[in-house]
């Protein structure tokens, strides 16, 4: 059973599962919300406690740099709309941060198990730290999973966000470590036309026929 339970979590490529949900900035039908913008949905184990508030503090202070990437950021934990009401106000007394992105207060666990967020071995009883990378189709183009106990990278997080969407405009491919304004790989030529087109073009870096660089 567990095993088939596994199997029927989302993958990279699924469509998103919709949902209804009530939020930190009320009731939202995922299939309607952030329209025409890219998603990040994340969650967290719960409210109140020091590894998340740390979390939500780096989204939170990073908005804007969603924003400019036309991203739509979009928490969760299994807890009550009245516990995350609650953490909002406490961190923004204590620290001056507010968590002005909405946060589904996922208390019956729907979402959770929807998403393959609830992992048994891990907490049957907390989400562990995952990330969802949805774009303006609704369609899952990332996903990264953390335990309980390791916060994520806000800047990784970014970096991958931004390689989507500049793999999606540009139709190239991303290398090992790349960062924006590095170089980008160009698909490999898939025919022999393609292939001698590739050797005549001077805007291209090649190191091989299958391998070639340029800038965007």
């Amino acid at each position: 059973m567990e095993q088939q339970d596994f199997f029927s979590m989302p993958r990279i490529g699924d469509m998103a599962p919709d949902f209804s949900a009530v939020t930190t900035k009320g009731k939202i039908k995922f299939s309607e919300f952030a329209k025409d913008k890219w998603v990040v949905m994340f969650s967290h184990p719960a409210d109140f406690t020091p590894v998340c508030t740390t979390e939500m503090t780096g989204f939170a202070k990073r908005k804007d740099e969603f924003t400019k990437l036309n991203t739509e950021l979009l928490g969760l934990s299994i807890d009550s709309i009245h516990a995350h009401l609650g953490w909002v106000d406490n961190v923004r007394k204590n620290t001056g941060v507010y968590f002005d992105f909405p946060i589904i207060a996922d208390l019956d666990m729907k979402v959770s198990k929807m998403y393959g967020m609830l992992q048994p071995n891990e907490s049957e009883t907390a989400a562990v730290r995952a990330v969802f990378f949805i774009d303006p189709k609704k369609k899952i183009r990332l996903i990264m999973y953390y335990p309980l106990n390791v916060g994520r990278n806000m800047n990784e997080i970014l970096r991958v966000l931004e390689a989507l969407q500049t793999a999606e405009k540009y139709k190239v491919a991303m290398p090992l470590d790349w960062q924006k304004g590095d170089k980008v790989i160009v698909p490999p030529p898939t025919t022999l036309e393609e292939m001698d087109a590739r050797l005549l073009d001077k805007s291209i870096e090649i190191t091989d026929f299958y391998l070639a660089h340029k800038q965007i």
